[in-house]
């Protein structure tokens, strides 16, 4: 019998060499009729089954015995929808055979994808449900221009490259099958003969989920709904709102007790969310969620763009997660990937045999530090891949915002590199203009096709206009990480305080450069891992200090100009670095294993987050120069700063730490408006575990000069602190009020004395004048000060059975109560030097009481000294009927 296929084609089948399987097999029309040619390695028959009338057209006969059937259906022209029969033995099973339809991709989306300019690359390539001719199954497209051949393999054709080869259309690279009957779940990987003749098995680039590692497979799975932005997740993005963001990596947040297994989704968005919430923190910040190989990358080198890790679950559990974020108000930020990938062989690396994702020459496509391969940023479909990704996880999972990594790494040829490692741009320059094009176009399309959805830069150089729009020869991000403010303060905290005076400008360099971007500041994962120890272990001194110190930090940093990023961990102070293949130390908020001091960070954590929301002074204008300003910046002796944060309707809130384990005793500091100022957060308070030093809630301001402002107050400043006052406007009128009455006792001692009484007489009405206005301003001191007392606050003092903390495990860094009696008599002895030079400092000193009963003895004593000598001058300004003000200027 002749041959209806010439031999050479059906082994070129055989052997996967075929690169045009659509040109031979499916149904064709011939001279002798419509004929059907059908690959089906191994079969023992097959017959063609007319879909319309159920009737057996042909029996097609076995030409190659590997398993190729052809025949030609007799009494028929036109072509006809059919079924195939296939008989593997004595069973059989109906088949749809994938090449008896037509092509599907648009000719437009064709289009778009060969120049790269398609939006959303995603809803055309990779693996997507589709019907076809009344048929359902999945539609297979994959970019791979330089490929001799591409198959679809899968659970559903034995893993077998010869039976799906795919139809290749030579405009866009792309590489295209239907096969019928494939079901969601299933297992696929594309087999390429690659332009070398060699076999690769390669995961979809565009897949939406994928095995867990150490399998590679990808996983048929449908295209996520899209989730529309909302007007409560916009606003919260805003750079006039306040965010905070607790940065997560779902690995090791929280793991099963019972065997150390990680939590899936579900059980995370039960657990975790509700704590992110009851902290206070705004946002979360996850860690690469895209699928990866190696668990210690921490999914910083991601292979499967597409596909969220299956290590927790399923996509719509990733989907659902998001949910619950946002019923409860919180948004959810992902930290991408798009700056390099690993070199694993199912991934990207030599895709087709070429070097089509990355580039050809290491000294632009290998990353040095990282064993990892960079993205070709000068190929469209390539930067088309990367911005897809973006659009994608937006918009079909809701996520909020993309904090991209290693930008530094991108923008920069000879970043990491030696002279001679790197090749110039075309202009002889260093910046990779390829991948600031791509960073500024995505960012575009971002803003263009997801409004309010936030990018935020991890970029630790001074590249100009990192957070400037694109139309502005920027790169678009609406944040970037401050590593300087980080790198700097970080390196003050290290320093033991007796050595902080001499690198005082740790801490106020960065205003220096405040205002050139819009900046977030950032503790994040990369301070506590590698031998940097965690950030309560970077801290100096005994157990005491180490706590003192990271409270006092996270004051600061809550209320410098910024957004916030914490890592998990660090609100509650772990003493040990991060593992990511271990659970978080919770036991340590036990008080058995904390002594209190893990949870009383804790809180402190919380109620910063609430301080911080709750007053628009410490976040709104934080990228405006009005919304700051310094009051002490020059006090590197006492190590103290002292700044005023702001809002456009005036409200003010002025931050002061003392960095040194001293109490700042009448410490006097210019403000920019008179009245009162309420303390309302002290990291020294003992709900904090701290000393429980501070004031008595409220302080006003007093006609001295300091700092160059006309109007002062003086404050208790505990040791190794920070506290915040907030200024309250409606006490202006009311001080003026006091003043006007303590200026007309003064006026009346000074009125000539009429000859109508003798002069005792009148001596005596002037003193009786003299004394009322003294009572009125003492009564409402007195007033004020019994307020205070009752006022529960973060700030108030609390009673304690003992001055000195519960000793507590190593963990926790805590040492024995010898070294915490050590500190406190070394505390003590400081204070007194401290005092007699702050007397020396501060020319007319207020007198100020130390709010702790809690205090050290020798600050007990102080107090004690300080309130028999105001009994007494208080006594002496009864009988002399002497004005207020002026009596507590001789004091």
């Amino acid at each position: 019998m002749k041959k209806l296929v010439e031999q050479s084609v059906i082994d070129a089948f055989f052997n996967g060499t075929h690169a045009d399987p659509f040109s031979v097999l499916g149904m064709h029309e011939t001279e002798r009729g419509i004929e059907v040619r059908v690959l089906m390695p191994d079969a023992n028959s097959v017959e063609v089954i007319n879909r319309t009338t159920q009737n057996v057209e042909v029996v097609l006969d076995l030409i190659d015995e590997r398993g190729f059937f052809t025949g030609v259906a007799p009494n028929t022209r036109d072509f006809f929808d059919y079924q195939l029969k296939v008989y593997w033995g004595n069973e059989a099973i109906f088949i749809e055979d994938p090449y008896r339809f037509h092509p599907m991709i648009e000719e437009l989306d064709n289009w778009l994808l060969a120049e790269g300019s398609h939006l959303r690359p995603y809803e055309v390539l990779g693996a997507h449900f589709t019907e076809c001719d009344n048929v359902t199954g999945v539609n297979f497209r994959l970019w791979a221009p330089n490929a001799k051949r591409v198959s679809v393999v899968g659970d559903f054709n034995y893993w077998d490259g010869r039976r799906h080869p795919m139809r290749f259309h030579a405009d866009s690279g792309v590489w295209e099958l239907f096969i019928p009957k494939v079901t969601l779940g299933q297992l696929y990987k594309f087999e390429l003969l690659d332009s070398n003749n060699q076999l690769r098995l390669k995961s979809d680039p565009y897949a939406f989920a994928a095995q867990l590692r150490p399998d590679t497979a990808s996983q048929v799975s449908a295209l996520p709904e899209i989730v529309e932005m909302t007007d409560a997740r916009r606003k919260a993005n805003q750079a006039d709102q306040p965010i905070s963001i607790y940065e997560v990596h779902l690995g090791s947040w929280r793991r099963n007790l019972e065997n150390n297994f990680w939590l899936d989704y579900d059980q995370l968005g039960d657990e975790l969310i509700p704590y992110v919430k009851d902290m206070g923190f705004t946002h979360i910040e996850l860690l690469p969620i895209s699928e990866y190989p190696f668990d210690g990358s921490w999914g910083y080198q991601p292979l499967g763009l597409y596909a969220p890790t299956s290590r927790f679950g399923t996509p719509e559990g990733f989907k659902r997660f998001i949910a619950k974020a946002h019923e409860a108000g919180i948004n959810v930020i992902l930290d991408w990937v798009p700056g390099h990938f690993p070199s694993d062989t199912h991934g990207l690396a030599a895709f087709d045999g070429t070097a089509l994702y990355e580039h050809a020459d290491p000294k632009e496509g290998y990353h040095q530090d990282w064993n990892t391969l960079i993205y070709n940023y000068g190929r469209n479909e390539v930067k088309n891949f990367l911005t897809g990704n973006a659009l994608y996880w937006l918009e079909r999972f809701g996520l909020d915002g993309l904090r991209v990594d290693a930008v530094a790494s991108m923008i920069y040829r000879d970043y990491s590199r030696k002279d001679g490692e790197w090749i110039p741009n075309q202009y002889g320059g260093r910046e990779n203009l390829e991948a600031i094009d791509f960073l500024r176009q995505t960012n575009r399309i971002v803003g263009t096709e997801v409004p309010g959805a936030t990018s935020i830069a991890e970029e630790s150089t001074a590249f100009a206009g990192v957070t400037l729009p694109p139309e502005n020869n920027g790169l678009g991000f609406h944040f970037k990480w401050n590593m300087g403010w980080m790198n700097d303060t970080l390196s003050y905290m290290k320093l033991d305080p007796i050595y902080r005076q001499y690198h005082h400008n740790k801490m106020t360099f960065g205003m220096v450069y405040q205002y050139s971007e819009n900046f977030l500041l950032p503790l994040s994962h990369d301070e506590v891992v590698h031998g940097k120890s965690s950030l309560l272990g970077k801290m100096p001194g005994d157990a005491w200090q180490k706590f003192a110190n990271l409270r006092a930090y996270y004051a600061y940093m809550w209320g410098y100009p910024g957004k916030k990023l914490l890592f998990m961990g660090n609100e509650f102070a772990q003493g040990r670095e991060w593992n990511y293949q271990e659970s978080l130390d919770w036991y340590l908020l036990d008080d058995f294993h904390g002594g209190g001091w893990h949870k009383g960070v804790l809180q402190l954590v919380k109620d910063l987050n609430k301080t911080y929301k709750e007053n628009t002074a410490l976040y709104q204008l934080d990228n405006k120069p009005e919304g700051f300003d310094w009051l002490v910046v020059d006090d590197n002796q006492n190590s103290v700063f002292a700044f005023e944060r702001r809002d456009s309707n005036g409200e003010r809130i002025v931050v002061v730490s003392n960095f040194t384990p001293v109490v700042r005793e009448n410490y006097r500091i210019g403000v920019n408006e008179e009245g009162e100022y309420e303390e309302i957060l002290n990291t020294d308070s003992a709900y904090y575990k701290g000393s429980n030093v501070g004031n008595f809630g409220v302080v006003t301001t007093e006609d001295i000069e300091s700092h160059g402002k006309a109007q002062s107050i003086s404050v208790v400043v505990p040791p190794l602190a920070t506290i915040y006052f907030r200024w309250k406007k409606n006490t202006k009128k009311a001080k003026k009020t006091a003043i006007k009455r303590t200026k007309t006792a003064e006026i009346a001692m000074e009125k000539p004395i009429k000859a109508t009484k003798s002069k005792q007489t009148k001596v005596t009405e002037i003193k009786v004048k003299a004394t009322k206005a003294d009572t009125v301003q003492a009564d409402v001191a007195e007033s004020k000060v019994t307020k205070a007392k009752t006022k529960t606050t973060r700030t108030k003092s609390v009673k304690s059975d003992t001055v000195k903390p519960e000793v507590v495990t190593p963990e926790t860094l805590v040492t024995e109560n010898s070294a915490v009696k050590s500190t406190a008599k070394t505390t003590a002895k400081k204070v007194t030097k401290a005092t007699s030079k702050k007397a020396e400092v501060d020319a007319e000193p207020t007198k100020k009481t130390v709010k702790a009963k809690t205090a050290p003895k020798v600050v007990k004593e102080k107090v004690a000294t300080v309130k028999k000598a105001t009994v007494k001058t208080e006594a002496t300004t009864t009988k002399t009927a002497k004005p207020k003000a002026k009596k507590t200027a001789e004091e």
